[in-house]
């Protein structure tokens, strides 16, 4: 099989000599199986096309291209000392290139200790999203736990139309539209400065968790104030970035929307990497908090039903040619956004197994090599939620990160006590 990189994998991709990595992590308590984790990988493996493939990306246009020699996904084991080791050991992760002869593209690390372990998925970005990182972290538990199960494999897409309706027609107006946007994406970048420089490896993530106590109490007071923890969430970050940037904050969040919602033949299972964005603004007409994330969430579900992903999937594949030159802007541009919040939500994974629990899962990490490398990746599990607030430190200083989160979290705990104003 050979598939070239849909728009949104290409992206991610950069170029053959870019890392962009995700790594997502579980601390587990008990005892780990060695031979069960082993046969849990090669399950995952061979259920899963991406993880059999390498990336040629030696012309111009880089594609997925099976490779029959591909070898067992590796397991590097690292002695555990602290509870901070797993974040150490992800920033190395971080900046290693899958370029390994026969490599495949995931790897795991194993922080080991006497009664504790960190798990750590790391794959290209360019392969999968948070749920795709998700589904792999809930499949390897559930095998580790339980070798003798098996996975259905699944066949991969051959090009996006593969992932288009039936009905759905591509017309000569379509094409020619597709065409006329496409020269207009080369105008745009010909007149915007680029760069291609490489990652300074100066990134870095700010992690943190709130009380089970405060976490129950953001989810109660959000259903009593109609709105949302997300809308929550973006509103603090947007205030707390005006509070300490001033007049350089633009009260601007871009959210990632799980494309499974919208494209049926993308399984909840299956790995995918491309996810639409919508951008919110803070609402500067509003004074009161929860009136501004009842806004902010009116206008996410707003811009969400808005959407037109399979236009949006069709319509992407014309711009291949504009690749390079949209890469180097987004390396090169500070943007109008101060943050890129994912919520990952509720973690859909079981805490207790037969012979160990997972004591946390510490929201994904990962290097962005944009410019505005601002990001915040949330998520909720065993009642707490858990925060990764990444960037790099020519861009946003990691101490002025840590007041933003400060701030963000003052905000949300100073409101959490006011009377409801629905």
């Amino acid at each position: 099989m050979k598939r070239r990189l849909i728009l949104g994998e290409r992206i991610m991709h950069v170029d053959a000599k870019t890392p962009l990595n995700c790594v997502f992590g579980a601390r587990i308590s008990g005892a780990i199986n060695e031979n069960n984790l082993h046969k849990a990988l090669q399950k995952i493996q061979q259920k899963h096309p991406l993880l059999r493939m390498k990336i040629d990306a030696s012309g111009k246009t880089p594609y997925f291209v099976q490779n029959e020699n591909i070898s067992k996904i590796t397991v590097r084991m690292v002695d555990r000392l602290t509870d901070q080791d797993w974040l150490t050991q992800s920033k190395i992760e971080w900046y290693k290139l899958f370029d390994t002869p026969n490599e495949p593209l995931a790897r795991l690390v194993w922080l080991k200790g006497e009664i504790r372990s960190d798990l750590l998925l790391v794959l290209p970005h360019c392969i999968c999203d948070g749920t795709t990182i998700l589904n792999l972290m809930r499949e390897l538990m559930t095998l580790i736990d339980h070798p003798e199960q098996e996975l259905a494999p699944y066949a991969s897409f051959l090009s996006v139309q593969d992932l288009l309706p039936e009905d759905f027609k591509i017309t000569r107006a379509t094409h020619f539209k597709g065409k006329i946007f496409a020269a207009l994406g080369r105008l745009f970048f010909f007149f915007k400065a680029t760069s291609n420089h490489h990652v300074n490896q100066s990134n870095y993530a700010v992690h943190w968790k709130i009380s089970t106590d405060d976490t129950k109490k953001l989810l109660v007071k959000c259903k009593e104030e109609n709105t949302t923890v997300h809308a929550a969430i973006c509103v603090a970050f947007m205030e707390a970035f005006k509070h300490i940037q001033g007049t350089k904050a633009h009260g601007k969040v871009i959210c990632p929307v799980d494309i499974r919602r919208f494209v049926e033949t993308i399984k909840q299972d299956t790995m995918f990497a491309f996810a639409p964005i919508v951008e919110l603004n803070l609402d500067q007409t509003e004074n009161h908090f929860w009136a501004k994330t009842r806004k902010l969430k009116t206008d996410l579900e707003a811009k969400v039903a808005e959407l037109k992903v399979y236009n949006l999937l069709n319509m992407s594949e014309y711009f291949h040619s504009s690749i390079n030159k949209m890469i180097g802007f987004l390396k090169t541009t500070k943007g109008t956004h101060d943050i890129t919040l994912s919520n990952m939500g509720l973690l859909n994974i079981p805490k207790n197994y037969k012979n160990f629990t997972i004591e946390t899962i510490y929201s994904p990490t990962v290097a962005f090599p944009w410019k505005n490398a601002n990001t915040l990746v949330c998520s909720t599990f065993n009642g707490q939620l858990d925060f990764s607030f990444m960037s790099e430190e020519t861009f946003l200083r990691e101490f002025e990160a840590w007041q933003i989160k400060d701030k963000a979290m003052e905000l949300i705990k100073e409101n959490l006590n006011e009377m409801a104003h629905v």
